[in-house]
This record gives C-alpha cells, sequence and structure tokens, in this order.
C-alpha cells in the first residue's frame, strides 16, 4: 500500500478493456440512462461487442430497495437479487443481457465496502482517505468487473450531474482512470441539456456551457458532446458548444425528442456516435453478421406500422409516478407490436374504488387489466374490487406480486365464502388468512435487501395456461416478496377452481395461478416485467397482451 494506490486487480492488464464514461451537466433526468443503454445496442448488436455497463449512484443508501418510488422510481431487481434503479432495466433491456452486482455502485454500498475493510485491516493501518483509496476502490470495482466480464467496452454512467458533491470522488476517479489506462482507452461523452424557455422560443446554450466549464475545471475533458433538447438545435449551437468545450463540431451531436426509445439506437447510428466512440478508443467491429441489429431493426418497424389500439389499465396507488411502473409499462409497449398493437395505459387510483359498480365505472372499454406490486393497505380493497370484475366479466387480468395475491383473496371471499379472508400484511388479526408472511421472513427485522429477492426456479404444471405460454416445465424468474399464500388455504382453493400452476421447486410456495375457461386470468408471485426484453418479450406478458387485443374488434384494419 503506498500514496499511489489505484487498486488494479491481479492480472489486470491495461488496455485489454476500454471505458467509455458518460456523465452529465446542467441537469439530471435528461436521458443520460437511455443514451447509454442506446450506444451499448448498437456496440452490442451491430459491431459485435461485449458490453458491461455499469451504473454509479451518488447517494448513500446501499442499494435502492429502500427508496420510495414517489421519489426514486421503480426498484429493478437483478437475477443475483441486488436491488437497483431503474436504469440497469434500461441496460438490460437494450442491450439483451442480465446484468448483476458488479453492474451497479451506490456511494453507499461503496463506502460500506472501503469501512468494513477498515474494520480487517485491510488497508494496512493507513488513514484512510477519498484519495487514493475511494478513488482507488470505484476504479478497482470497474477493472474487477472488466476482467470478470472479458468485456471489450465497459460502459460507464455517473449518476447526477458535475458539481454534485456526491458525486465529486466519482469524477475524480473518472479522472484517474484515464490518467492510468491512457487516453486511448477512454472515452468521455458529456451529456447535456440546451433549454428552450417557452418566453424565447429558442434554444439558449449558456446553462450548457457552464456545465461543460464545470467538468472540465474536474480535470476531465468529454471526446464527445451529445446536446439533448425538446427540438431540434440549430448549427450555431453546437459550433459554440464545440468552442467552449474543445471538442471538435464533428463530435457535437443533438439528440432532440423524437420517436420512441426503440428508435434511438439507429438514430444514433444515423448521426455516426458509434464510429467516432471507436475510432477515439481504437476499436473494430469484431462482426459482419448484423442480424441482432436486423431484429432491432425489425422492431422499430412493428412499432410503426402498428395499428390496433388496445386500452389496458394499471390499477395502483403510485398511478401519479409512473416511473414506479417502468418495467411494466416497457414490456407491454415492446409486446404490444408483435401482434400489430399499440396499448393506451390508463391509470386507476384505486383508492378511489369501493365497490363493483365503482370498478365498471373505472374499467369501462378496457381491454385488460394489470394489478402490480406494491405493499401496505392503502387502495387494497380497490385492487380487489378490480380483480372481482375481471373475473366474472372475462376482460384478460395479470396479477404482479401482490396483485397475485389480490387476486388469491378475492377468490377465497367470493368463490370459498371465506368471508373477511385477507392478507395479515394489511389484516394481522383476520379469522382467514390466506395470504401469510414466508416463514423464513418472520424473524426479520430490517428492511434493506432482506426479502426473498431475485432469480428462482419455478416448477411449472403441464397442460396449464403457464405451461402453454412458457414452453417448459421449468422456468426461472425474478422475484421480491415477504408474504406468499398460506398453505392452510392451497387444497380449498384449488377445490373451488383456482388452479395454481407453477410452484418453487424446494419448498411449497405458489407462484404461478390461473382460471381455467377465462380469456386470460393468470397472477405471479414474481415480476415477469423485469426479464421481458425487446427481442424476447416475456412469454406471460405476450398471453396477456395477444388476449387483449383479441376481444377488441378493429374496423380500421
Amino acid at each position: 500500500m503506498n500514496e499511489g494506490y489505484s487498486g488494479f486487480p491481479k492480472g489486470y492488464e491495461i488496455g485489454k478493456t476500454k471505458f467509455v464514461i458518460i456523465t452529465g451537466s446542467v441537469m439530471s433526468g435528461v436521458g443520460k440512462g437511455t443514451f447509454s443503454a442506446s450506444l451499448g445496442n448498437i456496440l452490442k448488436l451491430y459491431h459485435g461487442l461485449k458490453i458491461a455497463p455499469v451504473k454509479f449512484d451518488g447517494y448513500f443508501n446501499v442499494d435502492a430497495g429502500t427508496l420510495n418510488p414517489y421519489r426514486h422510481g421503480e426498484v429493478f431487481v437483478l437475477d443475483d437479487g441486488t436491488e437497483t434503479d431503474l436504469d440497469l432495466g434500461s441496460y438490460e433491456r437494450m442491450l439483451n443481457q442480465n446484468n448483476s452486482k458488479d453492474n451497479y455502485l451506490t456511494a453507499g454500498k461503496l463506502f460500506k465496502m472501503i469501512i468494513d475493510k477498515e474494520r480487517k485491516g485491510d488497508y494496512l493501518g493507513r488513514d484512510v482517505q477519498i484519495i487514493p483509496h475511494v478513488t482507488g476502490e470505484i476504479k478497482y470495482f470497474l477493472r474487477n468487473l472488466a476482467a470478470k466480464s472479458g468485456a471489450d467496452i465497459v460502459l460507464v454512467e455517473v449518476g447526477g450531474t458535475v458539481g454534485d458533491i456526491e458525486t465529486s470522488y466519482f469524477l475524480e476517479a473518472m479522472r484517474e482512470l484515464a490518467y492510468e489506462e491512457g487516453r486511448s482507452n477512454v472515452c468521455f461523452v458529456n451529456v447535456c441539456y440546451i433549454v428552450q424557455p417557452p418566453s424565447l422560443g429558442e434554444h439558449k446554450s449558456k446553462a450548457a456551457q457552464i456545465g461543460i466549464r464545470t467538468l472540465m475545471q474536474t480535470g476531465i475533458q468529454p471526446d464527445i458532446v451529445i446536446c439533448r433538447s425538446h427540438n431540434p438545435v440549430a448549427d450555431n449551437i453546437k459550433e459554440k458548444m464545440s468552442v467552449f468545450s474543445n471538442v471538435p463540431v464533428n463530435r457535437v451531436f443533438n439528440m432532440y425528442d423524437f420517436g420512441t426509445i426503440y428508435t434511438i439506437p439507429l438514430f444514433l447510428q444515423d448521426l455516426g456516435i458509434d464510429a467516432e466512440v471507436l475510432k477515439i478508443i481504437g476499436l473494430k467491429s469484431k462482426t459482419t453478421n448484423r442480424d441482432d441489429f436486423g431484429e432491432w431493426k425489425d422492431l422499430a418497424e412493428k412499432f410503426k406500422s402498428a395499428k390496433k389500439e388496445i386500452k389496458i389499465a394499471i390499477t395502483g396507488k403510485y398511478t401519479n409516478v409512473h416511473d414506479s411502473y417502468f418495467s411494466i409499462i416497457k414490456a407491454i409497449e415492446h409486446t404490444a407490436p408483435y401482434f400489430g398493437a399499440k396499448a393506451e395505459l390508463m391509470w386507476i387510483e384505486t383508492t378511489e374504488i369501493k365497490n363493483q359498480d365503482d370498478a365498471k365505472k373505472a374499467l369501462k372499454d378496457i381491454d385488460g387489466v394489470i394489478v402490480p406490486g406494491g405493499f401496505g393497505e392503502r387502495g387494497v380493497e380497490g385492487k380487489i374490487e378490480c380483480v372481482r370484475y375481471c373475473r366474472e366479466n372475462n376482460v384478460p387480468y395479470f396479477g404482479l406480486c401482490y396483485g397475485f395475491q389480490m387476486a388469491v383473496i378475492e377468490y377465497a371471499r367470493n368463490i370459498c365464502n371465506l368471508a373477511g379472508a385477507h392478507t395479515t400484511e394489511v389484516d394481522p388479526k383476520t379469522e382467514h388468512p390466506v395470504i401469510c408472511i414466508l416463514p423464513e421472513q418472520e424473524e426479520v427485522k430490517g428492511l434493506g435487501g432482506t426479502m426473498r429477492l431475485g432469480g428462482h426456479d419455478v416448477v411449472v404444471k403441464e397442460k396449464s395456461v403457464a405451461h402453454k405460454l412458457y414452453g417448459s416445465a421449468k422456468i426461472r424468474e425474478r422475484f421480491r416478496h415477504r408474504y406468499n399464500v398460506n398453505t392452510k388455504y392451497i387444497d380449498q382453493l384449488e377445490k373451488a377452481g383456482l388452479v395454481f400452476s407453477g410452484q418453487a421447486g424446494e419448498k411449497k410456495i405458489m407462484q404461478i395461478l390461473e382460471l381455467p375457461n377465462h380469456k386470460f386470468f393468470v397472477g405471479t408471485q414474481y415480476h415477469p416485467e423485469f426479464t421481458s426484453k425487446p427481442l424476447e418479450p416475456n412469454p406471460l406478458f405476450r398471453g396477456f397482451v395477444e388476449a387483449c387485443v383479441d376481444i377488441r374488434e378493429f374496423d380500421n384494419i
């Protein structure tokens, strides 16, 4: 250990892996994640390169598991159980690959790792400091990912904006990385926002210029500048950004709002961004087989040609913050074009639904209903009324996690005549606890990372709807729950006609339910939206969307 500590894994070879680092300036939430995922899409699917994406988040939560959806949007769950923010879901969907804990680093995770090492004496009695130890651990994290994954490119998104205190050491680590790896092995891309005040009606680049200058003051010189804007910017704006950033004007690109996320990779390639990135880091395409990218182009065409319009209701309690259900939205969005359809999402606040009349009024003209995951009692009775409406009126129903549990409760109450049946999460004293806490969860005290999380195998009953859609008797899906179907009620529910078509292989945990002789009535204890990808839509989403398409008559086809 010395002053130059920089975190090189054993056997790491400089130059074997290249690094593309995406930073933000001016403001957050303008599309760094979308750009990063789209760039990765081109580099992988078109150029045949192996990509390992990474997201740095400056907050001190160890992961996203305890974050309120109102504040931070959806919690995305990786196969290894890591709870992340929604950008990791975008990476998985756009790159058509799964990620792990090695693709996600928060300040909380970083500093916990450092403190744990310090307590064990791993720093050999040194005074632990931001430089070299904190920045060294960040660099080690990236290099370790590079070595483990064998990636051609590690694609790094630094969350937040330049000037944020909580991301300053991440940026410093990236400056050091470029110094140690050599500038030919690192490409910096800055995503800035060009404002267009309504009162002026023209673009103003001063805020973006200041953001770029602030980034340069950290010692980072961008190689490419991405000007995000609502409308296309004029050439003079790009020229100004070029002068203020020392970036040639042919490497200043305008990424404005248009179309869908699925057309962005095609748009970026048309601009030539991928070619410039590869030129900067000295890489060439590894394949001339463009079949995967051809599939992506075909999907983009499907979006353009989709004519059938379907209405799908999402009934929950976070309906005013759509990012809370980001993966569900994307799963519906990228599945519908396979059936020549485009979906209009109707957001139903279930706290306002008290009875069947309310449910009928809220779900009128709806082609399908999703009750998504969630926690707590608010809006529960409204969700149960929505489930009942779908069951009794042959409306396609898809229950995800909490929606699975709501379907069990509704069936127990109205078919099995178990008055007051409920989940002990909402009513601990219910006479009929058809949903109860998992035995292994009873002694758990903390919240973060303590649920049944990540990928687990599911055994699927033959000749069931689920078996027909998956085409397999054993599948793997991702979970995030504490409660399950009370085993004492399983026989009673099944005798009354409810089919549990999927369960855990090692335990009696019911994981898929369905109703025979219904257009589509399926619930899953897991989250199929987490494994649904544009080139490989989840089979249950395919079944649900197909059912929604079939029930509507289309005069314009």
